[in-house]
């Protein structure tokens, strides 16, 4: 018996090149469905979940990123690329904090869009198989509180919106404290990307941590850059974990 197809949400407004990422996505083995406005998607997304969504950012409706942001606001942790024609860092970095996995710049290469979709269906369905891994399931960081079990993450008594892939990060810095994490070591561990040239997007996931829970995001002590090597998480002197 086949195993099912993994299910694609593609959300594009331009129909040439939705028609054409349609057809490449198919042929990668995707079962595709195709919104070109916020009001479409929000219509399929209430059939059965999706295994990955590409959502492009300009939509005639609304914004991407408003679609992002209420699709985590209903819970749903599906894995979310945003393609995007800005490419200032502060752009992608809006992307990343509306809850998306991950971002594309437009133009393009097909390839690597193909190749960050597969990453990200891996990397959920190896999710999927771990064994419950033994570290401690809450983790407090100054006034911050993270449960990883349960995915929520709460500072001052106000809700932290964090990725599964930013849950994910942390916990690698949290089970590897105090040594050097280098990008290709993260990309390899967290993302399950493997030898992949773009190291900017570990840059902007430790920004992105660095402003949940750091007191000083621009003098961090909790994610540190290391020259030419990499980050290091320094845990707190008190305990940072405790059994649940």
């Amino acid at each position: 018996m086949n195993e099912p197809k993994p299910r694609l949400l593609l959300v594009e407004d331009e129909d040439h090149l939705a028609a054409g990422l349609k057809l490449n996505f198919e042929l990668e083995g995707f079962e595709v469905d195709v919104a070109s406005t916020g009001r479409e998607a929000g219509s399929l997304l209430m059939q059965p979940d999706y295994d990955i969504m590409v959502l492009d950012v300009m939509l005639p409706d609304t914004s991407g990123l408003t679609l992002c942001r209420s699709i985590r606001d209903t819970g749903n942790t599906t894995p979310i690329l945003m393609l995007t024609a800005k490419a200032s860092l502060d752009d992608r970095v809006e992307g990343l904090n509306a809850g998306a996995d991950d971002y594309l710049t437009k133009p393009f290469e097909l390839e690597e869009l193909l190749a960050r979709a597969r990453s990200m269906l891996r990397r959920a369905e190896w999710e999927k198989r771990e064994e419950p891994r033994p570290a401690a399931s809450i983790l407090h960081l100054g006034t911050a509180t993270v449960d990883f079990e349960r995915h929520t993450a709460e500072r001052e008594g106000q809700s932290l919106h964090l990725t599964k892939l930013e849950f994910d990060l942390l916990r690698y810095f949290v089970e590897n404290p105090e040594r050097v994490l280098s990008r290709e070591e993260l990309q390899q561990e967290v993302w399950k990307l493997r030898d992949y040239p773009n190291r900017r997007m570990v840059d902007n996931f430790i920004m992105r941590l660095r402003r949940h829970f750091e007191l000083d995001p621009q003098s961090p002590e909790l994610f540190v850059s290391v020259r030419g090597a990499g980050y290091k998480f320094i845990a707190p002197r008190e305990p940072a974990t405790t059994g649940t």
